[in-house]
């Protein structure tokens, strides 16, 4: 057993990783450090229930502090770790300070990817990755007001949703030719953009934003060679892995921190865990996933890893998006060349998607359909050849596939 773990990053897999080391028996000295002034905290419902209002930013965050306190984990929040040594086995902090660990846990997760266009930087546009993002955004949230959501993915639906069930006036630009396009498929992206238009909100397909102008604040936005009055704007075009601490100390690093099937990098002491490290799939492919089981499920082969009981992790990766009354459920990971069933009408809001590939259900996609979900997760999970015509027969009930 190692006598002192450290875990950089304050999220949803450093959470994890304190109660699950616990959980195995580690006894040793704990140490959590977060740059944000907050305990770990959901970021799901940021862009939903919380930037609405109907969620108390109490019931955001994962365990209370007495949870850390009885765990005995130091906590070191508003500070970040700035440099590994990893010769010296200690990690230098922003404040100062130097901490000293046996095994480190990198669990730093990502950031916004700024857009780089004119005029980015003026009062009215706005990002979504924190508590202190939403609050800013809640605060200009008014009825009437005309909202620019740069981007068609997850975070940006999910906003256009909120926006327009507040009365804003909404218009989404999105680069590509249709919603979603790296998450779903276009079965699922002409569904969600008839119930977008349906609620208002304005679409513009490959239209790229090529800048915003105002004086000191957003007026307008420059799209497609137009200018489109605007009040506020949110950009929301991805993310990027925090790997820069663990490229700087020599580990591997491609679009992630690089990791194994035991979540360790390429320094026997050093772990890392969630949307920050890239892993090799259940196919054996390497991928790098932005989504709360993955930090779940990481951090505890991480816990396990270090407690001495090393498991490859070959967990069925899944998602959600709620819009609106809809709430999209995906598990496992589809490819272009997979072939797809469809189970259900999408007019009548309850659908899902089967991917097939050489027979076996790889993926599904579930639209208000939670036994299709389920029934798809475990399906992924056994390898199951399933025939189209039976998962296109909704008289067959999914417990019956199964």
């Amino acid at each position: 057993m190692p006598e002192r773990i450290v875990i950089v990053g304050a999220g949803q897999a450093g959470a994890q990783a304190v109660a699950s080391l616990r959980g195995e028996g580690f006894t040793g000295m704990l140490t959590m450090i977060g740059d944000e002034p907050f305990l770990p905290y959901q970021r799901p419902p940021l862009s939903k229930a919380y930037l609405m209002g109907t969620l108390e930013r109490e019931r955001l965050f994962l365990k209370p502090e007495a949870f850390y306190a009885d765990a005995q984990c130091e906590l070191l929040l508003g500070v970040s770790a700035t440099a590994i040594d990893r010769g010296a086995k200690t990690a230098a902090l922003s404040d100062g300070h130097e901490i000293p660990y046996d095994q480190l846990l990198l669990a730093t997760g990502t950031r916004v990817r700024p857009i780089p266009v004119p005029h980015a930087h003026l009062n009215g546009i706005y990002y979504l990755r924190g508590i202190a993002d939403v609050d800013a955004l809640r605060a200009a949230f008014q009825p009437g007001k005309r909202l620019a959501i740069v981007g068609g993915g997850y975070i940006g639906l999910e906003v256009a949703a909120v926006a327009a069930k507040a009365g804003l006036e909404v218009r989404v630009f999105e680069a590509l030719d249709r919603l979603m396009p790296r998450a779903v498929t276009p079965v699922l992206s002409d569904f969600y953009a008839k119930v977008h238009a349906a609620a208002g909100v304005e679409l513009h397909f490959r239209t790229v934003v090529e800048g915003f102008e105002g004086s000191g604040h957003l007026e307008s936005v420059k799209a497609g060679g137009k200018s489109y009055t605007a009040d506020l704007a949110l950009v929301g075009i991805g993310v990027v892995p925090n790997a820069e601490i663990a490229a700087e100390a020599g580990l591997v690093v491609d679009d992630g921190i690089v990791v194994d099937e035991y979540a360790r990098t390429n320094d026997p002491a050093i772990f890392a865990a969630g949307d920050c490290t890239r892993h090799p799939g259940r196919d054996g492919t390497s991928i790098r996933l932005e989504c709360v089981q993955n930090a779940i499920d990481q951090a505890k082969h991480v816990a396990l890893a270090m407690t001495g009981r090393p498991t490859p992790y070959r967990e069925v990766p899944w998602f959600w998006s709620d819009q609106y009354d809809l709430k999209l459920q995906i598990a496992g990971i589809a490819r272009a060349g997979d072939e797809i069933v469809l189970r259900g009408d999408p007019a009548a809001r309850k659908f899902a998607t089967f991917h097939l590939r050489d027979g076996a259900v790889v993926a599904v996609e579930a639209v208000n359909a939670a036994p299709e979900y389920l029934v798809g997760r475990k399906l992924i999970a056994e390898g199951k050849h399933v025939a189209p015509e039976r998962l296109a027969d909704t008289a067959i009930p999914m417990k019956n596939i199964a």
